[in-house]
């Protein structure tokens, strides 16, 4: 398949998602080169294309529109938009699945929601901004990838209470891994470890994105947290003089 306006497009969307190349090349799992031939030649596969459609939430017809705009794509909520969000279960449900890119009958074959009651969910996200609902119920996500809750706003702070059980587990199974690590860095090496975390969290954003096309049944939730501070226990800070 070639066209023009149909690769335009797909790099208008890419920088509007804040996506590169490389992000194109995991998603495909093929090389950063072989992407750029692609954009360069304006030619590949429908599964490809399909692929590359999927990775920025746009489909054939929204190319042929034109420019994403930007100020359509959030990178985070107001601190109102959060409290609504905790304050109804259900919703702060709902917000999580189109988080994961669940589709509607994925959330009610799960979880205790019939469809009329998960699309009027989804009504209240679209008012709230953080998605769209589309015809036969397509969601479509309106979040950048730099999205992230607010520091100890309502989510993060329900985060933390939830740690005594995330972290009150063995982590022995296969999958599974836990380690603390106490080092003691210069303030550029702490600069350049904050930089591999954060290109961390993008991979395994972008990995979410990719396998979105798998069913549910072959994509587990997995929880990732990652945290860096200077930080020193109690019990060593008793003992200093």
């Amino acid at each position: 398949m070639s066209s023009g306006f149909v690769f335009e497009g797909l790099k208008m969307h890419l920088k509007a998602r804040g996506m590169t190349y490389a992000d194109v090349a995991r998603a495909l799992k093929i090389s950063e080169a072989t992407v750029k031939r692609i954009f360069a030649l304006k030619n590949c596969s429908l599964d490809r294309l399909d692929v590359i459609c999927q990775l920025v939430q746009v489909d054939l017809a929204e190319l042929a529109r034109g420019m994403p705009r930007e100020n359509r794509l959030i990178n985070r909520l107001t601190r109102e938009q959060e409290e609504e969000l905790m304050s109804d279960p259900a919703l702060f449900l709902v917000a999580i699945c189109a988080l994961h890119q669940m589709r509607v009958d994925e959330m009610v074959e799960l979880y205790q929601l019939d469809e009329p009651q998960c699309v009027r969910l989804l009504l209240r996200l679209e008012r709230i901004g953080i998605l769209e609902v589309h015809e036969n119920n397509r969601i479509r996500l309106r979040i950048a990838r730099t999205f992230s809750w607010i520091p100890e706003g309502p989510i993060m702070r329900y985060v933390k209470s939830q740690l005594p059980d995330f972290f009150g587990y063995p982590f022995d199974q296969a999958g599974e891994l836990m380690r603390m690590i106490s080092i003691r860095l210069s303030r550029g090496a702490q600069v350049a470890l904050l930089q591999q975390v954060e290109q961390i969290a993008r991979e395994y954003s972008e990995q979410h994105n990719a396998d979105a096309r798998l069913p549910l049944s072959q994509r587990q939730p997995v929880s990732v947290l990652l945290a860096v501070r200077p930080w020193e226990p109690e019990l060593f800070k008793a003992l200093r003089r």
